[in-house]
């Protein structure tokens, strides 16, 4: 599971040399993980800006589910800083409720471990059925923790 930036850099870095900006406390190193046919996509996520990420997503020429770094995909980012607008957006063109990241969390998982309660409930109701909340549910990260955090 991703989790947000702390805005540090070791002293020998600069920004130019990693190509890092900074949004809101939120560092974003898109060129090194990110491929370039989603940047705009994750950037919109990770800042939360719901308009570029209505345009990123009219503008994309690939899956909506297709991760933008560490195998989270935009519907993870946005869960992981708490961004309703854009998570409700990202339902409403189909994201998936069970895109699993490098470690096997869902977006369920960020939301959880954000604590943005609105967003838990937003997801847990998107489901199409109630298959879809148990496998949601009991899907586990690789930290052995489950969606509702017991391990």
């Amino acid at each position: 599971m991703a989790v947000p930036r702390n805005g540090m850099m070791e002293e020998d870095d600069s920004e130019e040399d990693n190509a890092l900006f900074e949004e809101d406390g939120v560092n974003m190193d898109l060129e090194s993980e990110t491929p370039p046919h989603l940047r705009d996509l994750a950037a919109a996520a990770q800042l939360g800006d719901v308009h570029s990420l209505r345009l990123a997503l009219d503008n994309l020429s690939g899956s909506i589910d297709e991760p933008v770094e560490d195998r989270d995909t935009a519907l993870h980012l946005t869960c992981l800083y708490g961004y309703l607008p854009c998570v409700q957006l990202l339902l409403e063109r189909g994201a998936s409720l069970e895109a699993k990241d490098e470690d096997g969390a869902i977006p369920l998982h960020d939301a959880c471990a954000g604590g943005f309660i609105e967003i838990v409930q937003l997801l847990i109701n998107s489901a199409s059925g109630t298959e879809c909340v148990k496998r949601m549910l009991e899907t586990v990260d690789a930290e052995a923790s489950s969606s509702c955090g017991k391990r």
